[in-house]
């Protein structure tokens, strides 16, 4: 029986998440075994500092894609929203599975359950480890202070509950709902509140650029409309150049045909800030297969198994609600705040 083997970070998490994409793939494949492969990454291991002060893009992923390149594991499930838009030489993500729910969620302290983030006293403290969150928020509940807090989703709930130094902590809500924390969550922000991560919610399953046969195998993962709202995001914030240390945000819809994108970049303290909505035409009805490609990738993700035509309206989506923000002068707003965050 051919093994499968699968790398993934160590975390509870991101073994449910790695758990739950070999799920799908034995339902389609009943005949292969899969075999976990957990390790630690740097971004697992830096815990004492902000993450978008590391100053590293693929914090999460490197390690990772080092198992891959020296063929010790088959392919790799990470959170979309960790990989960055540009991935090393080699590589590519093969599958973008059904997005979860891709908001943030206010988690509060057990003697704040029923506040929300406007009703919280003022000079409250905010744990979020996201300058995107931070940005938002203080723009739009400037009476709250947010502070870092690191660590994965176990680590940060612990501390919010046993420290007296969090009043409330934001995290994405698909993690929590994965973990099987609903139960915590106090408040769900929608986009007027605080738009999400690029990517957020959903999962990538990264696999080595030249084995076919890995790509065709995790290929009946990929969920069109995912995957095109995600190349929109990604092809955006790989125009502004944004990463790690720049607030960056977006919000997709897709409806009737269309896809919606609505992007922002802000200051670091959010004072400063600038959002703009496009809409495109997708077509995502004829299933064709391309002939070969230079370069099949797309914000490195490769997906032969859905149209070329639909791939590219959504990546010259993201690419054209960039350069409209470009100008109207984000270089600077996302300039300023890098310079910022270098600096402290």
């Amino acid at each position: 029986m051919r093994v499968i083997r699968v790398g993934t970070r160590k975390s509870q998490l991101a073994r449910i998440q790695t758990d739950s994409v070999v799920a799908m793939l034995k339902a389609f494949y009943p005949g292969l075994q899969f075999e976990i492969v957990a390790m630690s990454t740097t971004g697992d291991k830096i815990l004492d500092t902000a993450l978008s002060k590391i100053g590293e893009k693929s914090l999460f992923t490197k390690e990772l894609e080092h198992a891959l390149e020296k063929n010790e594991v088959d392919l790799v499930v990470h959170s979309l929203k960790d990989l960055p838009t540009v991935l090393p030489p080699g590589f590519t993500i093969g599958a973008v599975c059904k997005r979860e729910n891709p908001y943030d969620a206010v988690v509060f302290h057990p003697k704040f359950v029923g506040k929300t983030l406007e009703t919280l006293p003022e000079k409250s403290v905010v744990g979020t480890s996201s300058l995107r969150r931070a940005a938002q928020l203080q723009r739009k509940f400037p009476h709250l202070e947010f502070k870092s807090i690191r660590g994965n989703l176990n680590t940060r709930l612990r501390k919010l509950d046993e420290l007296q130094e969090f009043s409330a902590i934001i995290l994405a809500a698909a993690g929590l709902q994965r973990m099987g924390w609903q139960h915590r969550v106090g408040q769900i922000l929608h986009p007027e509140e605080c738009m999400y991560a690029v990517g957020q919610g959903a999962l990538g399953v990264e696999v080595r650029a030249s084995d076919q046969d890995m790509l065709d195998l995790v290929g009946v993962l990929h969920d069109p409309e995912t995957l095109l709202r995600c190349i929109a995001e990604r092809a955006f914030l790989r125009h502004l150049e944004g990463g790690c240390s720049v607030p960056v945000a977006v919000h997709t819809a897709m409806k009737d045909g269309q896809l919606y994108l609505t992007g922002g970049v802000w200051s670091l303290d959010g004072s400063d800030s600038m959002q703009e909505t496009m809409q495109a035409t997708i077509r995502v009805t004829a299933q064709h297969e391309d002939g070969p490609e230079d370069d099949p990738q797309l914000v490195g993700i490769t997906a032969r198994s859905i149209p070329r035509e639909a791939q590219l309206a959504a990546e010259n989506l993201g690419i054209s609600l960039a350069s409209l923000l470009l100008n109207k002068g984000a270089k600077n707003i996302l300039d300023v705040a890098r310079q910022l965050n270098d600096a402290h």
